[in-house]
């Protein structure tokens, strides 16, 4: 596709990541050949019935600009979200750059909850018992995979 505007202005390492259930973090770097002057916007749509929202809290670097967002409150629907980031300058056309995510695929999961270790003296040795992670869109417990490792001290 043939983007409008300079090149080398769109961002660029792109990146989103939802922690504590509900919310996330996006991050990027500005275009390397981008002017100066150049602001960027982050805008996205949760699903296609929802009207398109610009960012509410930005991250910004020193000088002003724009490199980041938080948001909170994030649902984890079944389809991809759209995340748009265009650019302004006074002197140049800036590129846009945008992704389609599935939102499920960037959440970083909470621990397990009411971890319980329960040791016999015999040779049945320890049950441990744990419950799911909290999480804002998966009902099945069985869609988790645990992994134990014990350390032997």
């Amino acid at each position: 596709p043939v983007f409008a505007g300079m090149n080398g202005s769109a961002i660029e390492n792109f990146s989103c990541v939802i922690y504590n259930i509900s919310f996330m973090n996006c991050t990027w770097q500005a275009g390397r050949d981008a002017p100066g002057d150049t602001q960027y916007f982050l805008y996205w749509q949760i699903s296609r019935y929802v009207n398109e929202m610009e960012c509410e809290l930005y991250i910004k670097d020193e000088n002003g600009r724009n490199t980041g967002c938080r948001f909170q409150n994030v649902k984890i629907e079944t389809e991809k979200a759209y995340f748009l980031v265009n650019g302004s300058s006074n002197g140049s056309l800036i590129q846009f750059y945008d992704e389609y995510i599935d939102l499920y695929k960037i959440e970083i999961l909470t621990p397990p909850l009411n971890i319980n270790v329960n040791c016999t003296g015999d040779s049945a040795g320890c049950i441990i018992t744990w419950q799911p992670p909290l999480t804002s869109h998966v009902e099945k417990s069985s869609c988790f995979q645990y992994e134990i490792s014990i350390k032997n001290k």
